[in-house]
């Protein structure tokens, strides 16, 4: 049976309309308000009931999918799945909500994902480097529209974690989900004081140095330019950080 959501809960302002969503369905599930195996609603359901875009709607779906509590069959609709024990390791998308939260995510990241590229630039095979290419192609492309580029990042690291054929890197990432790329928080554009054509300029550069790394075998330059553009992006983050409490204070 497909379950109607509850009118929208005020908001607060310091967290997004997509951390919001999750955090409510979330907590729908865990209290059995939507049993296992029952069907969200739909997309259209969920925007007029929330007063949320579509866009909203599937990034909080998205979350939820990284939590691992629900499943999308494709032509059917998004289904509620075993809620995750509370015992194990588990990131949920729902309790990354504040600046201080997705800088820690971005530190776990950094030790991770070092390595990852350093992995994938001794082990990856051509399929596997023609693919992370194509994911780059699809970030440079889709840059001017934030969906399309975020989905897209994600794609080029969860790629370099498959290349290094360990497949606990890849674990990590698919369960963090597109949540980890800080342009899902903010406008890291607005707070690194530097206008969008720039912005995107600089990340399409670190990504690219990747590349270049993982692409000729060199595992200590992939691992330096991982680290240079991770370190880059946290400190965009950490300039976010204070410039968010410099607003809340004025």
């Amino acid at each position: 049976m497909q379950r109607q959501v509850s009118p929208a809960r005020p908001r607060k302002k310091h967290r997004s309309l997509a951390q919001e969503l999750v955090a409510e369905l979330s907590q729908r599930i865990r209290d059995g308000e939507i049993k296992r195996g029952e069907k969200l609603p739909t997309e259209s359901a969920i925007m007029e009931e929330q007063g949320v875009s579509r866009t909203v709607v599937r990034e909080a779906i998205s979350r939820l999918q990284a939590s691992g509590l629900v499943e999308t069959r494709h032509g059917i609709g998004t289904f509620v799945l075993d809620v995750p024990s509370p015992s194990g390791f588990r990131i949920d998308p729902a309790t990354v909500v504040t600046l201080r939260d997705v800088l820690a995510v971005m530190e776990f990241r950094i030790s991770i994902e070092i390595e990852s590229a350093g992995l994938a630039a001794q082990r990856h095979s051509s399929d596997e480097l023609q693919a992370i290419r194509e994911a780059l192609d699809v970030m440079n492309e889709g840059a001017e529209h934030a969906s399309d580029a975020v989905s897209a990042d994600f794609q080029f690291h969860l790629l370099i974690a498959k290349a290094t054929g360990n497949r606990y890197f890849t674990d990590i990432l698919s369960h963090l989900g597109t949540g980890i790329i800080p342009r899902t928080r903010l406008n890291s554009a607005h707070i690194a004081h530097a206008d969008q054509q720039q912005y995107v300029l600089r990340l399409a550069n670190e990504h690219e140095q990747i590349f270049a790394a993982i692409a000729r075998r060199d595992a200590d330059a992939a691992r330096a330019a991982m680290r240079l553009h991770l370190t880059n992006s946290r400190e965009r983050l950490r300039q976010a950080h204070e410039s968010a409490e410099v607003e809340a204070q004025s």
